[in-house]
């Protein structure tokens, strides 16, 4: 096993090697990237549009094309999903990832090139791998399998031309067949679209392999973990699976289910890695286990592009190159890519925590946040402070999701906060004063709006049943794969929605 491990570091030590450059040359690597972008959409309908072969810098390159939305590049993917070629990028694109986002029902079907399988999505999920294997160099994580739970939608035929289903749908369809070796279950089990049927055929199927490694969001490996000890009557995970040691995560902030997984396994051996991926590519990973930000991807097919915050909404808001930003600033990411995607608003907020290498950390979505009243609370203010509110009075957080109360002529405004706990707080009445101490502590604005009372009164909390959320995210069609609960809503559609089910 020594042995065996040192060939591998071995095989790792060039892509590490590459990785480690990020911190001496990222703006040459980001140069790099963007001119071979150019340079192979320029034949592109796309390309032609915006005389690509003409473009020699990357200030030129803005001033030409314009920042671009789903719905600015809807009729152009509508042609790819119709069998067109040579439209956002060389050949034809099969493949498309459905996302129905975090801010809207509204499906979206983001292209999927062999580029964007190959040099990015697959590339970086090795990167994670070699980064986990510098990290701990002797780890069995090759004697045994990985766990798949794969996405609530299957692939499914369009226009006889193109397939759609979720990435991680697309992801097992695409992968080597001699993964087959390494991953539990099979794939025709991870690609079931039932979830619920999904969950027992994945039990019945690996409970009595040795699953070493799972890869997913947290909030559905929740629900998988949970029902595996129902089923099996073990006390934790390590019951089952003794040998398990990483679980890689995305989609969704960790923080809220931290807890939640040290008590199914209890394990001072069992590391977790972040990823920043998406259907619109890879972006970053959690490179140092001594810290939670995560290592901006410089050269996996993607030009990184950012809109201060601050310049959110204006006419003609200031956009950034990865030089140009500053560390602890709230950004807009846009990205440009090998999956034909140009100067794509993806709707994430990051901020930096550090240059030389860049490392950032996710704060929220543009579109996901709470500014009824000024206050701009986002959703990493949010967590940090629903994180301080359950350290002061020993709960653990399952789900939550806030939105506002508006003023009315007998009440004031505030935040309603329903929650679905895994422990209760000692006191729901000091759970909700430390939660407004946090957030007036973390956001000027919100403090501002709170003073005296004056415009904010207290948050309001509820204490949702247990199954709440997760009866919720059924009604509305989005269980399992990469749905995310919204956290945060500038109105209360999704509040009205929960109060629906908790009251009935």
């Amino acid at each position: 096993m020594p042995l065996l491990n040192s060939v591998i570091n071995w095989l790792n030590v060039k892509r590490i090697y590459q990785i480690d450059l990020y911190s001496k040359y990222p703006h040459d690597i980001q140069k790099e990237v963007f001119f071979e972008l150019i340079r192979k959409a320029a034949d592109t309908e796309w390309g032609r549009k915006y005389n690509y072969e003409q473009i020699g810098s990357i200030e030129e390159y803005q001033r030409r094309v314009p920042i671009q939305t789903y719905e600015d590049i809807r009729p152009w993917v509508d042609r790819l999903r119709a069998g067109e070629k040579e439209i956002l990028w060389p050949g034809e694109v099969r493949w498309f990832a459905k996302s129905s986002g975090t801010t809207s029902d509204k499906s979206k079907y983001i292209p999927v090139t062999t580029e964007a399988l190959e040099d990015c999505h697959f590339r970086g999920g090795k990167d994670v791998l070699a980064l986990y294997v510098r990290n701990y160099p002797n780890t069995n994580l090759i004697w045994g399998k990985s766990l798949t739970l794969g996405g609530s939608t299957q692939l499914n035929n369009y226009s006889n031309k193109s397939y759609y289903g979720d990435l991680s749908a697309i992801l097992i369809e695409n992968i080597p067949f001699w993964t087959q070796f390494i991953r539990t279950p099979s794939s025709e089990i991870a690609l079931i679209e039932e979830f619920e049927e999904k969950i027992e055929k994945i039990i019945e199927t690996s409970v009595n392999e040795n699953v070493v490694g799972m890869a997913g969001v947290p909030s559905w490996y929740l629900v998988l973990l949970k029902r595996v000890l129902e089923r099996t009557g073990k006390k934790n995970i390590l019951e089952v699976w003794p040998n398990l040691e990483l679980f890689i995560h995305g989609g969704i902030n960790f923080q809220p289910y931290r807890e939640q997984y040290k008590e199914l396994i209890p394990s001072a051996d069992m590391h977790y890695m972040e990823t920043y991926n998406a259907s619109e590519g890879f972006f970053a990973i959690q490179d140092n286990p001594s810290t939670q930000d995560m290592l901006l991807m410089l050269d996996l097919g993607i030009f990184y592009e950012f809109i201060p915050m601050s310049e959110w909404g204006s006419e003609n808001p200031k956009v950034l190159t990865l030089q140009d930003v500053e560390v602890d600033e709230n950004y807009a990411m846009v990205i440009s890519t090998n999956g034909g995607l140009w100067r794509y608003l993806i709707g994430d907020t990051v901020k930096f925590t550090s240059k030389y290498p860049y490392k950032l950390k996710i704060t929220g979505r543009t579109k996901h946040f709470i500014n009824a009243f000024g206050e701009e609370v986002i959703v990493d203010n949010a967590d940090q402070a629903l994180k301080a509110a359950c350290e002061h009075t020993g709960a653990i957080i399952h789900e939550y999701t806030a939105g506002p109360v508006f003023m009315g002529m007998n009440n004031k405004g505030a935040h309603e906060w329903i929650i679905e706990f895994d422990k209760d707080p000692s006191s729901l009445e000091k759970f909700t004063y430390c939660l407004d101490n946090a957030l007036k502590m973390l956001n000027s604005d919100y403090e501002a709006k709170r003073h005296k009372d004056i415009t904010l009164e207290l948050p309001h909390v509820v204490s949702a049943p247990s199954g709440t959320f997760y009866e919720w995210m059924k009604a509305r069609g989005k269980v399992g794969g990469q749905n995310k609960i919204p956290r945060l809503s500038n109105d209360r559609h999704y509040l009205d929605q929960l109060h629906k089910i908790i009251t009935k």
